[in-house]
């Protein structure tokens, strides 16, 4: 029997001998196409040949493509698990033929490689071609029902006329397009599936579709012949693995039999001990559900690991979202239906890695960062996991003893903002108790959250319709201009006639602006809009509704009116803006560089006076590659680079090398490319972007890292300045510098190794008594301490210790605790706060004979404060110093009654 690695690489190989360069697969993470979820076909990173927009030095490529199918428009997700042959990451087997071999070659080839080489019973294969399709001016595709018949010796009678759905593909409703033949195979026992032929039957089901992608179809429907005809097939390397190993499902394969083993060895339950390994819809029994669980985990881990691999990261939004809910799916079924406890599956990363990073190398690399990423994420479910099922659990019993079949939209809606259960896992889990939920309730919920997270926005402009567009094409420049005043939001309405008075606050709608308007991350500029009045309205935010630019401010001289002509002045801190936004850019690029190309954009803001970039990364920068990010944003800087900014048609956009884009915003067509450096070059930092940036970067001046931290599972956040604010920060911190250096009595250079010498003695100091026989400052020579109980278990003492701060009681109690001392409580009074600690030998405590905390209790009213603390150490406070010796003998006579 081949393994599923042989057949990958008489695949490659077949082709190779056929003049066919190899192309690795390309990223998961779609970087030249913000509009794709996950790629999800080998034709992905080849759609700028076959729009025309790009040439490679091939024109024969072959590879095997790392696919995902799990949200958008091609979405296996909720199928994976409930059969045996869906999934939600699978490998594509494909060649490609751009302007070179056409139909006769990809057919002839195909049938050589599934008969000749492989040796696929040729009585069980079908091949379907184009029939004609009137109403869509499609005609037949003869040519190709020729080649069959001319270059391959199929059964004429296995040549099946096949309808536009199955056998014609478009990129999308305009663009390249053509007809395909797809190749598909007769599992029935009799060899009787002709009729079953893309019936969807899976016993007669499609082995490989081979696409000839040779027409343009316009606006108008209409189909042009292309200049140049191109080949685009595949294959899904599972489904043939299952064919030729002689099994029924996918999941009794070599690629995945490893893994299941692997959940074997976490669970009681064996796989397919009761049902088998068959093909099966129908899910009814508890067995059935842990077999489901099983190829549920098994698929969903190799997804993880080779989407977190390269780069994508779970999250809240986007791909980062669908992840996060293919985690927390198999995390469910694992903990509900295997009774496997705490984080799993971290422990099927390294199979994964084993049984795929000889043909993915890059699993191998990053392996390390997948498991830290899974880990966190288990981790972070696990705590609310087994509460939300209890809750889902009392739900679904509580309907089921009324009789209803629904569950509420309110407890959906819980599940997921209490417990972070999504609503598809929610509607997953109603379904196996045959329940439904409802979902025009849980989506009322959602809205009301949203609204009161929202509540107390100044303008809600949202809400009002038709506000008069405003042209803001000049907000890429600084320069005053001339707008005329078309109306103002106020108190939600939109107000077209009077004026606005003095001290009046209101959102000012013009027909033209030069304010950029807050998004992207860039927040609205501020600036004044002037009358020829002399009225003046100072603008403090700008803000988007729709296609109208909001000015948001209040008059601050004379009045405004409608159909006023304005002057239009930005404030001078679009300039700080521009610093920030530009050197948002070189960060992005430099954290790359230092960390990988699993860094990617979670999200950021740029201000006037900071920057703030969240980005994926699993754990702290250490000070170095802090120190190395900082110093390449600098050398950009130095260097006075360049900065263009470019309007291009989105689709060219996409194939600029090295261009990056966020997930999830929208970006326009034509889409403006902003880029640092040699247009297009490998070492510019190029982004979709339609904020505002500099002409050089020589203008950011300075850029400097104030901080990092963590602000969500597997994201980081650093806080940088630039410019003036960057200079300020400088000086600052050089003259902190200089103060401690005066302090210390030493160079800057040396207040660090002074500030260790000093450390140093003062631990010296604690350890050795001083001539006055203690080792703590405050105790005027003695430590005036007394015993005030003795018995077998050692002696109570109660000190006062006049001038000694917190630090020094507490080493001074713990010090005569580890002397023998059974239970001491020391009290002082520095800086005109009265300290006492009390500390008690854990054999006290836990016989409940005496409690450190009720000690500090007792004693804190006398002193005029509070205290408490646990059984063995407590702590109390107060406000009268003169009060200390009274606080210390009221607990002497607590402490000797409470051991009498």
């Amino acid at each position: 029997m081949k393994s599923a690695n042989d057949i990958r690489n008489e695949f490659l190989d077949f082709f190779a001998q056929r003049g066919h360069t190899f192309v690795p697969s390309s990223s998961l993470l779609p970087g030249d196409d913000p509009t794709l979820l996950f790629t999800n076909a080998g034709m992905n990173q080849f759609k700028g040949i076959f729009l025309g927009q790009e040439k490679r030095e091939y024109v024969r490529a072959h590879n095997s493509q790392k696919c995902i199918r799990a949200g958008g428009k091609h979405n296996d997700l909720e199928d994976v698990g409930h059969d045996t042959y869906h999934h939600t990451f699978f490998e594509m087997l494909g060649n490609w033929s751009f302007g070179d071999y056409f139909k006769a070659d990809a057919i002839a080839w195909a049938w050589e490689l599934l008969t000749g080489v492989w040796g696929l019973p040729k009585d069980r294969l079908y091949a379907t071609v184009l029939a004609a399709d009137p109403a869509e001016n499609l005609a037949a595709d003869d040519e190709a029902r020729q080649i069959w018949q001319q270059r391959t010796d199929i059964d004429p009678s296995h040549i099946v006329w096949g309808k536009k759905k199955d056998n014609f593909w478009e990129m999308g409703e305009t663009g390249p397009c053509g007809p395909c033949t797809e190749i598909h195979i007769d599992l029935t026992p009799d060899k009787s599936g002709k009729d079953l032929v893309n019936a969807g039957d899976r016993r007669v089901m499609e082995i490989w579709n081979l696409v000839f992608i040779q027409f343009n179809r316009d606006e108008t429907r209409a189909l042009t012949p292309l200049p140049a005809q191109h080949v685009d097939t595949g294959m899904g390397l599972e489904r043939i693995c299952m064919v030729m190993q002689g099994k029924s499902s996918n999941y009794a394969t070599d690629l995945f039999v490893p893994l299941i083993e692997k959940i074997e060895t976490l669970t009681s339950h064996r796989y397919g001990s009761k049902s088998g390994l068959k093909d099966r819809f129908d899910v009814t029994s508890a067995e059935d559900l842990r077999d489901v669980a099983c190829r549920v985990i098994a698929d969903h881990a190799r997804t993880l690991t080779f989407a977190i691999a390269d780069g994508i990261i779970p999250s809240n939004e986007g791909r980062g979202y669908v992840l996060r809910r293919i985690l927390r799916r198999a995390a469910r079924y694992g903990r509900q239906y295997l009774d496997i406890s705490g984080s799993f599956l971290v422990d099927l990363v390294p199979k994964v890695v084993e049984m795929m990073g000889k043909a993915f190398p890059e699993l191998g690399k990053r392996q390390k960062y997948v498991i830290e990423t899974i880990a966190g994420e288990e981790e972070s479910f696990g705590r609310t996991l087994d509460r939300g099922i209890a809750l889902f659990e009392k739900e679904a019993d509580r309907l089921r003893s009324a009789g209803k079949k629904e569950l509420p939209g309110e407890v959906a809606f819980d599940l997921y903002a209490t417990f972070g259960f999504p609503v598809d896992l929610t509607q997953i889990m109603a379904a196996e108790r045959g329940l439904s939920v409802d979902m025009q309730g849980y989506g009322a919920a959602m809205a009301a959250h949203k609204e009161t997270s929202s509540a107390g926005a100044a303008f809600k402009a949202g809400e009002i319709h038709d506000l008069p567009a405003t042209d803001d094409a000049g907000k890429y420049h600084r320069e005053p201009i001339t707008a005329t005043v078309l109306g103002w939001v106020v108190e939600g309405a939109f107000v077209t006639s009077g004026k606005l008075a003095a001290g009046q606050e209101a959102a000012v709608v013009l027909d033209q602006t030069n304010f950029y308007a807050e998004q992207g991350g860039q927040v609205g500029d501020s600036g004044v809009l002037t009358s020829q009045a002399g009225a003046r309205f100072e603008v403090t935010d700008t803000r988007l509704a729709g296609s109208a630019v909001l000015h948001v401010g209040r008059v601050s001289g004379g009045a405004l009116g409608v159909g006023d002509q304005v002057e239009c002045v930005v404030s001078p801190a679009r300039m700080d803006i521009m610093r920030n936004h530009t050197a948002t850019h070189l960060l992005n690029w430099a954290l790359r560089a230092e960390l990988g190309e699993h860094i990617n954009q979670a999200g950021s803001e740029v201000a006037a006076d900071r920057l703030r970039f969240d980005f994926s990364h699993n754990q702290a920068m250490t000070d170095e590659q802090l120190h190395r990010v900082e110093t390449m944003v600098n050398e950009r800087i130095l260097a006075d680079e360049d900065v263009s900014a470019h309007v291009m048609p989105l689709a060219e956009a996409t194939k600029i090398g090295g261009v990056r884009a966020v997930f999830g915003e929208k970006y326009p067509d034509p889409v403006r490319v902003v880029a640092v450096g040699e247009h297009g070059a490998a070492a510019a930092a190029v982004e979709f972007c339609g904020g505002t940036h500099l002409d050089r970067t020589g203008q950011v001046g300075l850029f400097k890292i104030l901080s990092q931290e963590s602000v969500a599972k597997g994201v980081r956040r650093i806080t940088a300045v630039t410019g003036r604010a960057a200079v300020a920060h400088v000086q600052e911190a050089d003259r902190v510098l200089s103060e401690a250096a005066r302090a210390l009595k030493v160079r800057p250079d040396e207040i660090a190794q002074r500030i260790e010498a000093l450390q140093k003695e003062i631990k010296d100091l604690r350890k050795k008594p001083a001539a006055g026989g203690t080792a703590f400052p405050g105790c005027g020579g003695h430590d005036s301490g007394r015993t005030v109980y003795k018995s077998d278990d050692g002696r109570v003492l109660v000190v006062e210790l006049p001038t000694a701060d917190v630090n020094t009681i507490r080493n001074f109690a713990d010090q005569q605790r580890q002397k023998g001392a059974a239970a001491v409580m020391a009290g002082g009074a520095a800086e005109g706060k009265v300290c006492i600690v009390t500390m008690v030998d854990q054999a006290l405590a836990d016989a409940g004979t005496l409690n450190a905390a009720d000690w500090a209790k007792a004693v804190a009213p006398v002193a005029g404060g509070g205290g408490g603390g646990k059984p063995i150490l407590g702590q109390a406070g107060g406000k009268d110093p003169a009060k200390l010796p009274a606080a210390l003998d009221a607990g002497a006579e607590w402490v000797q009654k409470k051991l009498r």
